[in-house]
């Protein structure tokens, strides 16, 4: 239980570490709930558990000030919760939207008080023309970040296991019901956030058609992400060819086309 604790702790840590390297996905649900899965030697059910709570802050990212529940710490114990207590997806939803929302207070009181003492001191750097103090700065507050995490993950997994499992038995018949309803909801939820900062005029034809093609063609996800794919290729070499006769010029693929050349 222990080792596993630790694991889990690294696996928050490396998902959080983007902070310091930079953007890399590594931190949403379906990826920690693979990793989760391998740690609790069951990776088919952290898969299944990662995509379903993907589903659900898929449309959870930092716009500007405001700052989404964490999805590192709300994929990771609502995975690993589920599986030790042998749950199904609808345990992962209802365990890991909360713990998110409760390690968001913990993560505001970390951006908002420790944060700036070490930008101040990065700023005072940059003045200075030490640019090793500025990366030094901008190190340890990202692995800062991650190791408050990771700290938040193994702590919670090694006491919460057990109390997990004591509660999942508590929970009446029609509650588990009703959370077996939400499972369907809150996913439909996140993909509206989603499409509501995506969808425009521009792109909505996109969108039904996709709807249309999975609906009554019944082509498999794989081959409409091809078919949007081929589809993205076309318009992007129509638009090019029309900037290019916009500009007097021809172009393919941004290449200039001669008109003398012989093809």
């Amino acid at each position: 239980m222990i080792m596993h604790a630790v694991l889990l702790g690294i696996v928050a840590f490396i998902a959080q570490s983007e902070y310091a390297l930079g953007t890399s996905l590594l931190s949403r649900p379906i990826v920690t709930g693979l990793f989760t899965g391998i740690v609790l030697g069951d990776i088919n059910t952290g898969i299944i558990m990662g995509a379903t709570l993907e589903l659900a802050f898929i449309g959870s990212f930092s716009v500007g000030a405001s700052i989404p529940p964490d999805v590192v710490t709300g994929g990771i114990l609502g995975t690993a919760f589920a599986i030790t207590a042998g749950a199904g997806t609808e345990t992962a939803l209802l365990l890991g939207l909360p713990i998110a929302t409760l390690t968001l207070i913990f993560k505001n009181v970390y951006l908002g008080l420790l944060i700036p003492i070490m930008n101040n001191k990065a700023d005072r750097y940059a003045s200075e023309g030490n640019y090793k103090g500025v990366e030094r700065m901008h190190l340890t507050a990202g692995f800062g970040l991650s190791l408050m995490l990771a700290l938040i993950v193994g702590i919670s997994f090694s006491v919460g296991s057990n109390t997990i499992k004591g509660l999942l038995d508590m929970i009446p018949e029609f509650v588990q019901h009703g959370l077996s309803v939400a499972t369907g909801i809150i996913p439909a939820l996140g993909f509206a956030m989603l499409a509501r900062l995506l969808i425009n005029k521009a792109v909505a034809p996109y969108f039904f058609l996709g709807f249309i093609v999975a609906a009554y063609l019944n082509i498999p996800v794989t081959g409409i992400a091809v078919f949007g794919a081929i589809i993205a290729v076309i318009v992007v070499n129509i638009m090019n060819f029309r900037k290019g006769q916009t500009d007097g010029v021809q172009t393919i693929n941004g290449e200039v086309i001669d008109d003398d050349e012989d093809f």
